[in-house]
């Protein structure tokens, strides 16, 4: 019978309130669960690294980014990561078909097994699905800060972002060939999914050893809402100013300094992004 410790941060309601049904039917079937109330990203790390030592189940309940902190642990200390999707996008949790009942996701904490998945590696960070400049950035910083219903946070955001871009130029360097072009956005992917759903690498699988560069090239600024519609079935890779390209490791620079989000979060200020792909470097119980 596994054991799980649930990391919690001081902004965690909503995945207390999803943990909690989960959390009971654990312990009706005689599992051992405790909760640990972090108020720092440290303190979260260092509850995670205790929990790992123990040889317990260190389990995410939230979104994207509260994934994200956590694997990067479990990584790093080879131990085994549950997830109890609680998050505004949760598109790990969909990439992966993680289940959202209650019930199923306590079953899948019991008896899931392992499943071995590639990382990747940004600024000395863990990001597990996605990292991405341009426009996405932007609505991604506007979204954080909305307080519309989660269904419209991406979609407005994107709009407005897209309203006041300027026009940019990128070389992307993907495992030693150069391309240089104007883009509205430069997507890294590891999984397939962003922003709460859109399918923006729909080719991205995160256990092949590789990432996925997505790039939405310049084109009249009316297109890209049809793009980002398309996004949700992953049909706008077929649109002729988008370009994809795969490899283990990712450089991208451009004429100006950019914002750098990865898994719904902030990850820096720069000018230069380097990205590379650690294959099979995290476990997660997902079946």
């Amino acid at each position: 019978m596994r054991s799980f410790a649930v990391i919690l941060g001081p902004t965690a309601r909503r995945g207390l309130s999803r943990l909690m049904p989960v959390a009971h039917l654990l312990r009706a079937a005689g599992a051992r669960i405790r909760v640990e109330y972090t108020q720092t990203v440290e303190q979260a790390r260092q509850c995670a690294t205790a929990a790992m030592h123990t040889g317990e189940v260190v389990v995410a309940a939230g979104g994207d980014g509260t994934i994200r902190l956590l694997a990067g642990v479990v990584a790093d200390t080879d131990g085994l990561l549950g997830v109890v999707p609680a998050g505004r996008g949760n598109d790990f949790a969909r990439q992966l078909g993680l289940p959202h009942s209650p019930d199923a996701v306590a079953d899948l904490l019991l008896h899931g097994r392992p499943r071995h998945l590639d990382v990747l590696r940004v600024a000395g960070r863990t990001i597990v699905g996605s990292v991405y400049v341009g426009v996405d950035a932007a609505a991604n910083e506007l979204a954080n800060r909305s307080r519309l219903p989660a269904p419209l946070v991406y979609p407005t955001a994107g709009l407005r972002a897209l309203l006041r871009w300027p026009r940019t130029r990128y070389t992307i360097t993907v495992d030693g060939r150069t391309e240089q072009t104007y883009a509205y956005t430069v997507v890294v992917a590891n999984c397939g999914y962003y922003g709460g759903g859109l399918h923006v690498a729909p080719a991205a699988q995160p256990d092949d050893g590789t990432m996925d560069v997505v790039v939405i090239g310049h084109a009249p600024k009316l297109l890209f809402p049809i793009a980002l519609r398309q996004m949700r079935t992953g049909r706008h890779v077929e649109r002729r100013h988008v370009f994809s390209y795969r490899g283990t490791s990712v450089t991208v620079c451009a004429d100006r300094p950019m914002t750098v989000y990865g898994d719904g979060d902030p990850v820096g200020r720069t000018d230069q992004l380097h990205v590379e792909v650690c294959p099979r470097a995290l476990r997660v119980i997902t079946g």
